[in-house]
């Protein structure tokens, strides 16, 4: 393709997982306790997307990556310091809270409605990527919904890896059932690609890619439209940490095969 792809990574930011996360109610609604003083990452289903969405531009000249987020611009503003040395693309931020309680269609309709003021786009050039799942507000069907208010036909859920070929057509490795995967291939842009793993590492830290993300990241955030999710159709009853359950019992002397008979018995369960 002579102009190259234009991809657009679809993103919101989390707290650190290693944290400690306890769910509470607040007077807005269900959160987690101390968020905004928890230390937050690039949401990790669409770290992936962003690594794999960097690859593909760097084998097509003229190719373009732009990283559209809903988060707070404070929190943004900390992850895109380390985010922008792993991948060279242009932030398009949008200012919203973030957190797990949210209605995944009303982020689908801001992030489409984003997607459609960014100038210049060729939907015939155009991709979108995003995590399969969200540790966010994914929900399994942002993208999809996305998709929809965007028109576009060809999505894939669960992608591992793409591949280009000599006609120009695409094949989209997608998860099934016993770690097999489906291929799928399709010809005409545009298409959603809704990322699991994939199969590339984590970019090192380039400081030089950092500087230049930078120039267009805090402009971007400073003019970052402000936009409030109301989840008027969310209703949450409660909100608690799954329970710990742990049943010991200690015998001596036991056969293997009874141990064995035991665990296959508990499994059932």
């Amino acid at each position: 393709m002579s102009n190259g792809y234009q991809i657009i990574v679809c993103s919101g930011i989390v707290p650190d997982p290693l944290q400690t996360l306890e769910p509470v109610q607040t007077p807005t609604g269900p959160g987690l306790k101390n968020e905004m003083m928890l230390p937050a990452v690039l949401d990790t289903w669409a770290s992936h997307a962003l690594y794999e969405a960097a690859h593909l531009a760097s084998k097509v000249v003229g190719s373009k990556v732009w990283l559209v987020s809903l988060a707070p611009k404070t929190k943004l503003q900390q992850v895109m310091m380390i985010v922008a040395q792993k991948a060279q693309f242009e932030l398009v931020a949008v200012d919203c809270p973030s957190g797990g309680f949210s209605d995944p269609y009303e982020s689908a309709v801001v992030l489409a409605d984003t997607i459609k003021s960014i100038s210049g786009l060729d939907f015939n050039r155009l991709f979108i990527f995003g995590g399969w799942e969200s540790a966010s507000r994914g929900a399994g069907v942002t993208l999809q919904i996305v998709g929809e208010r965007l028109g576009i036909i060809n999505q894939f859920q669960g992608v591992d890896e793409i591949k280009i070929n000599d006609d120009g057509s695409f094949d989209v490795y997608e998860r099934i059932t016993e770690g097999k995967h489906q291929i799928s291939q399709f010809s005409k842009l545009p298409a959603i690609l809704g990322w699991a793993t994939g199969n590339l590492p984590e970019p090192k830290n380039n400081p030089q890619i950092g500087m230049v993300n930078m120039r267009t990241i805090m402009p971007s955030i400073q003019r970052a439209k402000q936009v409030k999710l109301e989840n008027k159709n969310l209703v949450f009853t409660s909100v608690q940490l799954p329970k710990q359950e742990r049943t010991t019992r200690i015998v001596k002397d036991m056969p293997v095969e009874e141990i064995a008979r035991e665990i296959v018995e508990w499994i059932k369960q």
